[in-house]
């Protein structure tokens, strides 16, 4: 028997391992293409999700209160990579987050993933994954709406596109794993608890409505808000979209958003297998 196997082509042997990578990313590519579908059949669903509350700070801040004088023109060009850091932070943990919750609840809908023949953690990276394209889509959507609505921007550049977008894959990428460790480690019914405590006090000390550099005002703040992972993504959009508002250095936001995406990874990814085999 060896030595048939021996002799037979190169070509027609069998590779244990190459049939196991193959099938583990076809069943990846199954499993995308079928949250792709779901969320294209409920595309209107998830568009107002994704933009209702970035629309309300855009018509506010960025419309209403300039044209009151209440602040100054110059506000928009701080406010735009502000919201469009939201609505892709806001995106990446929901889009994962809720159905996380609802797949592990009473009804178990996680075990038909589960029972596909690959190993547990592709499963789980394929609802990072998911959820981070679902992000992307969410900023390319607001931005020009935002534009629309707030008029003239001072200062927008959208010349450096490859820059915008390794920060925004890097911060979906953070906030979808992040958003995978929340819906497998808080039970639906904290679901109220994690928006409160979590999401919301995220959103406004991320630096999304104002520079974190004017928060050398106030020390203590302005470094207590560097643990949270939306400053980077909002200081980085600000520097590349518009680099004329005081923002963070881009080497720092880059190098602490690969470190937030990798962490996140490792964590949302440990969380779902507990949840899984538990």
């Amino acid at each position: 028997m060896t030595t048939v196997t021996r002799d037979l082509p190169a070509q027609t042997r069998r590779n244990p391992a190459t049939e196991r990578t193959v099938s583990a990313s076809k069943v990846f590519l199954a499993l995308l293409r079928r949250d792709v579908t779901v969320a294209r059949k409920e595309l209107p669903f998830f568009l107002v999700r994704t933009i209702m509350q970035p629309l309300l700070f855009i018509i506010v801040f960025g419309a209403l209160l300039p044209r009151m004088g209440f602040v100054g023109a110059a506000y928009r060009a701080a406010l735009l990579p502000g919201i469009l850091a939201i609505s892709l932070t806001m995106s990446a943990i929901q889009a994962v987050a809720l159905p996380m919750m609802q797949d592990f609840g009473w009804t178990r809908e996680i075990e038909d993933r589960l029972l596909a023949p690959v190993p547990t953690r592709v499963v789980a990276a394929e609802k990072i994954v998911a959820a981070v394209i679902q992000a992307m889509i969410a900023a390319i959507v607001v931005m020009p709406i935002a534009r629309l609505i707030m008029g003239p921007i001072p200062g927008l550049s959208l010349a450096h596109g490859g820059e915008i977008a390794l920060i925004a894959l890097l911060g979906a990428t953070a906030f979808s794993s992040l958003g995978m460790w929340l819906g497998t480690a808080i039970s639906p019914q904290q679901i109220g608890l994690m928006f409160s405590v979590i999401v919301a006090p995220m959103v406004f000390f991320g630096c999304a409505y104002y520079p974190w550099r004017g928060l050398d005002a106030v020390p203590v703040v302005k470094y207590l808000v560097l643990l949270n992972p939306l400053v980077y993504v909002a200081e980085g959009l600000r520097g590349v979209m518009t680099p004329t508002v005081p923002h963070m250095s881009l080497g720092v936001v880059t190098i602490a958003l690969v470190i937030l995406a990798a962490a996140g990874w490792m964590l949302g990814m440990r969380s779902f297998y507990r949840r899984a085999i538990g």
